[in-house]
């Protein structure tokens, strides 16, 4: 738990507060009636009757905020593990739970959240402070690559978060493009492929072959949680009748366990592909890590120029109308004229699998 007590003497309840250096006070008690006295106690034990009763940590932000109370506080009484890291973080220094919860679940609990996300006594860096911040670099990154090349955004992004970034490709039909660029710079970045069970066979020949001929050295294959697939998908059906959840089981969630201890992943992704992406930009927050898109203002032309100059091999799907490759239950050639993303979820109001657009997974559950 939490420091030990500084002292063990009784506290006298907070009626006896002229007289005393240690007090006892409900819950519910007025800051404002310790307020006069703050500078000479030693200890406030705040009472908590119920852990429901939510007024235990009020009068605890209260004292130390606005009575400016420095000496030792302590919350008693019926209290839970789950708490003991909001307790910290108004600012008690002991917690003297009159439950029989084992010390172990008071460490876990305190060690649960090594961010927090709103400001609080203990001062601690936020995610609020951290994503205000985050996007401010963001914002500055953005301008001043705003006439970069692809190459030259690769090159900021890896040194700005070296060690702890990655690429996320589905050596689709465009993916050859930025991966060479990638391997010209750094082959040794790790290159994430979510192996969903659905791809084309072309696309995993592709994907070996592509990895050989740009000498790749930390291609990390994702797969989706074998137990949950049982569960969720046990006949092979789910893409059928609940698209977006099959998308959150197979794509969003193998790439969120893949990402911890990442902050930053490279995607492959152009302004050109439309819907939302027509305003795509270079740097980007994600669901709470930063996007970088290299490509984004690459025209067809310039991807079409790489291709050919560079001498990089074609998905082998792209002979047979393929412009957008991703599962084989979910793509289909596009139609004469049709997009880049054009055939994928064909006859359905769906054009992302969720990886980019993080409420899908809320909707799929």
């Amino acid at each position: 738990m939490l420091a030990q007590s500084l002292r063990e003497a009784d506290a006298l309840p907070l009626e006896d507060i002229d007289r005393a250096d240690i007090i006892e006070a409900p819950a519910s008690a007025d800051w404002r009636a310790i307020a006069p006295h703050a500078g000479r106690l030693s200890r406030i034990d705040i009472r908590f009757d119920s852990f429901k009763d939510g007024r235990g940590f009020t009068l605890a932000t209260q004292l130390r905020e606005k009575a400016g109370f420095t000496g030792e506080l302590r919350a008693i009484g019926d209290l839970l593990p789950d708490q003991a890291r909001f307790l910290k973080r108004v600012g008690f220094d002991e917690i003297r739970a009159e439950r029989n919860d084992p010390p172990a679940d008071w460490d876990r609990a305190l060690a649960r959240f090594p961010r927090p996300y709103q400001p609080a006594a203990d001062g601690a860096d936020t995610v609020i402070a951290r994503r205000a911040a985050a996007g401010d670099e963001l914002a500055a990154l953005n301008r001043i690559h705003a006439g970069s090349d692809a190459d030259e955004i690769l090159r900021a992004a890896l040194a700005r978060w070296k060690g702890e970034i990655a690429v996320l490709s589905s050596f689709g039909a465009e993916a050859a493009v930025g991966l060479h660029r990638l391997a010209r710079i750094n082959p040794s970045v790790p290159v994430f492929f979510l192996d969903t069970g659905r791809h084309f066979a072309q696309t995993e020949q592709y994907q070996r072959e592509l990895t050989e001929r740009l000498g790749l050295t930390d291609v990390r294959i994702l797969r989706p949680d074998a137990e949950e697939a049982a569960a969720q998908d046990p006949d092979d059906t789910l893409w059928k009748s609940d698209p977006d959840a099959c998308c959150a089981l197979r794509k969003v969630r193998p790439l969120d366990r893949a990402l911890d201890g990442f902050s930053a992943l490279i995607t492959g992704r152009k302004q050109i592909h439309g819907g939302d992406r027509l305003v795509l930009p270079a740097f980007e927050r994600v669901d709470g890590r930063v996007r970088v898109n290299p490509l984004t203002r690459m025209n067809a032309e310039e991807i079409e120029a790489w291709f050919e100059t560079h001498e990089l091999p074609r998905h082998p799907l792209t002979a047979q109308g393929y412009a957008s490759i991703g599962c084989w239950t979910c793509t289909a050639p596009a139609q004469k004229g049709g997009g880049l993303r054009e055939g994928r979820w064909p006859g359905q109001d769906k054009t992302e699998c969720g990886i980019h657009a993080p409420d899908l997974l809320a909707r799929a559950g």
